[in-house]
C-alpha cells in the first residue's frame, strides 16, 4: 500500500512539475530533488516595489506520500523578515491545514499561494515582525547567504552564475565609490547603500551617508565651477 501511495505521488508530481515548466509561476521557480521527488526545493524572487526587491529567498516544499490527498510541509530557508527559518510554516496550502486542503491543488498553486502570503502582513505561526528596512537589509544579504547553500549551488546553477555577477558588480562599484565617489552613478550609489543599509528613511544611517553624498557632490561641483572661473580669468 504505502508503495502504492508513493507511486501516486510521483506520477503526480511529474505532472505538475511538466505543467510548472510550461507555465511558470511569477517570481517562482522550483525543483525537485534528483534522488528523492517529495522534497522539492524553491526560490522566490523578490517582487518589484515590496521590500523584498532585490532578494533570492530559498526554501522547500516536502510532499507526503499521500499526495495529492494531504498537503506538503513549506519552510523558508533563506532569512527574509517574513517568516521564520526552517520552521513549517502554517498557511492554508500547508500541512497545517489539511481540512482546508484541496487534492486538485498543484505545486503551482502552492507558490502562489506562498508568495502572495509573503508579500503580505497576516500573522500566523512560523511568520515573524520586522520592519521594511530590515527585510531590505536582509534581501540584500540574501545573495551571498544562498551561495552557501549547497542544495541551492546544485539546483540552480544559473542563479548562482547571476549572483556571482552581480555580487562582483557590487564590489566593483564598492572600489569605485572608495577611490573616486565621483565616478560613481546615482543608480549605482543608491542600490550600494540599499544592499549595505537598506533603502528605508526609517534607517538614520542610510539617510545620513545619503545626505553626505550629496554634500560631497555639492562640493565636487563647486569646487569645478571655481576652477574654471580661475582658469578663464587667468587667460
Amino acid at each position: 500500500m504505502t508503495t502504492s501511495k508513493t507511486n501516486s505521488a510521483t506520477a503526480r508530481l511529474k505532472q505538475d512539475y511538466l505543467r510548472l515548466k510550461k507555465d511558470p509561476v511569477p517570481y517562482v521557480v522550483a525543483e525537485p530533488l534528483p534522488a528523492n521527488i517529495l522534497e522539492w526545493h524553491y526560490v522566490v524572487t523578490g517582487p518589484e516595489n515590496t521590500p523584498y526587491d532585490g532578494g533570492l529567498y530559498h526554501g522547500k516544499l516536502v510532499f507526503p506520500r499521500e499526495f495529492p490527498f494531504k498537503p506538503p510541509g513549506i519552510y523558508m530557508i533563506t532569512p527574509n523578515g517574513r517568516f521564520k527559518t526552517n520552521t513549517r510554516l502554517c498557511l492554508s496550502i500547508s500541512d497545517f491545514h489539511p481540512d482546508t486542503w484541496n487534492p486538485a491543488w498543484s505545486v503551482s498553486t502552492i507558490l502562489t499561494g506562498l508568495l502572495s502570503f509573503m508579500i503580505e502582513r497576516s500573522p500566523t505561526l512560523g511568520s515573524i515582525e520586522s520592519s521594511e528596512y530590515e527585510k531590505r537589509q536582509l534581501a540584500g544579504q540574501s545573495l551571498e547567504f544562498n551561495l552557501r547553500d549547497n542544495v541551492f549551488c546544485d539546483l540552480f546553477p544559473d542563479m548562482v552564475t547571476s549572483i556571482k555577477t552581480e555580487l562582483e558588480r557590487r564590489a566593483e562599484v564598492e572600489r569605485a565609490a572608495r577611490s573616486n565617489p565621483q565616478s560613481v552613478t546615482s543608480n549605482d550609489m543608491e542600490a550600494l547603500l540599499r544592499n549595505q543599509f537598506g533603502h528605508n528613511d526609517q534607517s538614520p544611517l542610510y539617510s545620513a551617508i545619503t545626505n553626505l553624498c550629496v554634500v560631497i557632490g555639492f562640493a565636487a561641483f563647486a569646487y569645478t565651477v571655481k576652477y574654471v572661473l580661475r582658469s578663464i580669468a587667468t587667460e
